[in-house]
């Protein structure tokens, strides 16, 4: 029976140059192996380690990609559950004549709102919200709901102001009122 050798060079799958290589390269590892000599990586050998080294560059590259994709996903779902949050909860039929004002987008924007509106936006009842160049004007729950998903969203948001008639003794202006709704 003919060797592997023989029959890939019948087959005309190798040259003679290679099988003499390739058995010249066995007996050179295998002597050195008998006299405890390090020998030198095959070709074989060497390719095997580019190969499995390209396979955990492209595992660890592929992981990075998908770590990245998630984070877009991510990222757009929660954008979504946003607008839906605001545009589910938006407040209607506020129009009106006061100008309340306010910042988006490193920009002073006016919004025409009726007095109880302004009221409740200057004693933090409502807050203002804006996506995608957009303004809502919602409640003060709903925008602590959406500060949990994403607080850049809120524009303004007041603090509560409780009206206390606390007033005290010694206060020299305690006379004077201090509107808390002044128009800038």
């Amino acid at each position: 029976m003919a060797s592997l050798q023989d029959q890939l060079l019948k087959a005309g799958l190798t040259t003679k140059q290679k099988t003499r290589q390739a058995n010249s390269d066995k007996r050179k590892t295998n002597k050195q192996k008998r006299s405890g000599v390090k020998h030198e990586l095959s070709l074989q050998e060497i390719v095997k380690n580019d190969l499995t080294l390209t396979k955990e560059e492209k595992a660890k590259k592929d992981s990075e990609l998908n770590a990245e994709k998630n984070k877009q996903r991510v990222q757009k779902e929660t954008h979504l559950r946003i607008l839906q949050i605001l545009q589910h909860h938006k407040l209607t039929k506020i129009d009106g004549e006061t100008e309340y004002n306010y910042t988006f987008n490193n920009k002073v924007k006016k919004l025409s709102v009726d007095p109880v509106t302004h009221r409740a936006l200057v004693n933090g009842r409502l807050a203002i919200c804006g996506l995608d160049n957009i303004t809502y004007v919602v409640t003060s729950e709903t925008a602590e709901k959406i500060a949990t998903l994403e607080s850049n969203i809120i524009l303004v948001q007041n603090d509560k102001v409780e009206t206390d008639n606390n007033v005290i003794e010694d206060d020299p202006y305690a006379e004077f009122q201090i509107p808390d709704d002044l128009m800038w």
